[in-house]
């Protein structure tokens, strides 16, 4: 399992759904069909997903964080 941040290629909002389906090993299209399921759901699902939006690192910030440690 990979490092989980929003990557800056393949996202259509925020990139959360890329960033979860390459953390889990799935799709994109697999990630996006079971968030789009989930919201018929009762839940809190879209205030999650703006947190995850939030929280999250981009691919970017964590690219460079890393290259400037060295």
């Amino acid at each position: 399992m990979s490092r989980l941040a929003r990557p800056t290629n393949g996202r259509m909002i925020g990139g959360v759904c890329a960033a979860l389906a390459r953390r889990f090993g799935t799709s994109t299209t697999t990630m996006r069909v079971i968030f789009l399921v989930s919201c018929l759901l009762p839940g809190p699902q879209f205030l999650l997903y703006i947190a995850l939006w939030i929280v999250l690192p981009s691919e970017d910030k964590v690219r460079n964080k890393a290259q400037t440690a060295w």
